[in-house]
């Protein structure tokens, strides 16, 4: 008889269990080892995010869809959807179809039965899929000859001053690696343009940040600036710099059709729109360029081009660079530099009631930048830029500066890699204390888990001993 599993209990064992250096075998014969299962996706398309596997094709990057059945990929209408375009795995417990799984592309990729690796009664596995301790049980309970990812709870392993030494390093690793692209950027254009691409592409988090660098490369900091010094008020500039670009982005209520359209939106909303009309622009974006599913109303594309607006305006004396590497240099060396303080954004006139166009907020006054996605601009652009700048201009007490504000800058609001990297590794909030640690674990994550890189990594295999005896090893 077989059991009534939830997809849920079914994506819970592929996450923890991990069929990781394993010879498995899938519905089409092949030959498959999994070396990374991939974290949990918090956006549209597949189940997981950055897994690695390896077939007869060699090492392959990409996602991991979860099922019950193999026929739920068609009735859930997957092979419609170019979300899981990506996906190079089709995971489930029973393979009921003859039907290949087909990609919105016209590719096909594998399926992977599991129930075919459980070797105890299979009417005991939801049962045992729901206890409390399920992820500290070992594999073999149920799974014959599965093996669990070597780093899996590692600070179980590990002392405490080994993991903060090596989360330490790799943080700073991270911000070497940083530093050196923004030196690769500075010698391609204009120093102002490069931080300014570095901040929209921080304002844009990770689901919209190649739409706001492209929209920082077809209207330049040069433009923006230039209408900021034409003489006029604080609120002509501010009004001029947000038709260019909300209307560059293409998201602009003229430009858009979507559900937060009204007839009449306002006399500064028709001042925007008579504003782009009447300007030089260039190339549009599409709105369809921008991600918005799953995104917070209140981090929208649009609030946080808003934002970029209200910032050059901030620093029209002496232009956005100065003011910044100005603020670095001023800033006390300790916790509480208030680096982060200097970048937020505080709604006024329209966008203080209005979440987006058209878009009524409950919420009085919500910022337009918070303090939290300030700090990360901090942490990921300004601090690694300033770095990068003072040692091109021979200035390595600027750099030193960076550094030291990047060592004690304290914890971040932590992201989905964090959090997944943290359950991963047992890793207790206590330790990864620091910014410095945060980054540290994205830096892994990157480097190794989403590479296939498991030989390589400190907290696993022969590496192990090592960082017992207080070695480290580079990520």
């Amino acid at each position: 008889m077989v059991p009534n599993l939830p997809e849920g209990q079914i994506i819970r064992i592929w996450q923890h269990l991990l069929l990781n250096r394993t010879e498995l075998v899938t519905e089409e014969g092949e030959r498959l080892k999994i070396i990374y299962a991939g974290r949990v996706n918090d956006d549209h398309g597949a189940d997981f995010r950055d897994a690695v596997i390896v077939t007869s094709q060699g090492l392959i990057k990409g996602d991991i869809e979860v099922h019950v059945n193999s026929s739920d990929w068609q009735a859930h209408q997957h092979h419609r959807n170019p979300a899981y375009n990506r996906a190079v795995l089709h995971v489930v417990m029973w393979h009921d179809t003859k039907v290949a799984t087909i990609l919105e592309n016209g590719k096909d990729i594998p399926v992977l039965a599991l129930h075919k690796y459980i070797k105890a009664p299979i009417s005991q596995l939801p049962e045992w899929v729901a206890e409390r301790d399920f992820v500290r049980k070992t594999p073999q309970d149920f799974f014959g000859g599965v093996l669990s990812m070597p780093c899996l709870n590692a600070a179980e392993r590990l002392n405490t001053g080994v993991l903060a030494q090596l989360l330490d390093c790799a943080g700073e690793e991270r911000f070497s690696a940083k530093a050196t692209k923004f030196g690769a950027v500075l010698a391609q254009m204009e120093v102002g343009q490069a931080l300014y691409l570095g901040i929209m592409g921080a304002l844009g988090y990770s689901r919209n940040k190649l739409p706001f660098m492209e929209l920082a490369r077809r209207l330049p900091l040069r433009i923006l600036e230039s209408v900021v010094q034409s003489g006029v008020s604080d609120e002509e500039c501010l009004a001029r710099q947000q038709a260019l670009l909300l209307g560059t982005a293409g998201l602009l209520p003229s430009q858009r059709q979507d559900r937060h359209q009204e007839n009449k939106l306002g006399k500064r909303v028709d001042e925007l729109e008579r504003l782009w009309t009447s300007s030089c622009h260039p190339e549009v974006m599409s709105p369809n360029d921008w991600h918005l599913f799953k995104v917070r109303p209140n981090n929208s594309p649009v609030r946080r081009i808003l934002a970029m607006s209200y910032l050059i305006l901030r620093y029209k004396e002496k232009g956005m660079l100065a003011e910044v590497i100005n603020m670095v240099k001023e800033a006390s060396a300790g916790k509480d530099h208030g680096l982060e303080r200097k970048l937020v954004i505080t709604s006024d006139g329209y966008w203080a009631s209005h979440l987006d166009f058209g878009l009524s907020s409950r919420i009085k006054n919500p910022t337009l930048l918070g303090i939290g996605q300030a700090a990360n601009i901090v942490v990921n652009v300004i601090l690694p830029f300033t770095f990068a700048w003072g040692k091109l201009i021979f200035q390595p007490e600027l750099g030193q500066k960076s550094l030291e504000l990047y060592r004690h800058y304290p914890k971040l609001v932590a992201n989905a890699v964090e959090r997944h990297m943290q359950a991963q590794l047992g890793l207790s909030s206590s330790l990864v204390n620091s910014a410095r640690r945060q980054q540290g674990l994205i830096h892994i994550y990157n480097t190794l888990c989403t590479q296939g890189r498991c030989n390589s990594c400190p907290l696993g295999g022969s590496h192990l001993a090592q960082l017992e005896a207080g070695n480290y090893i580079k990520v």
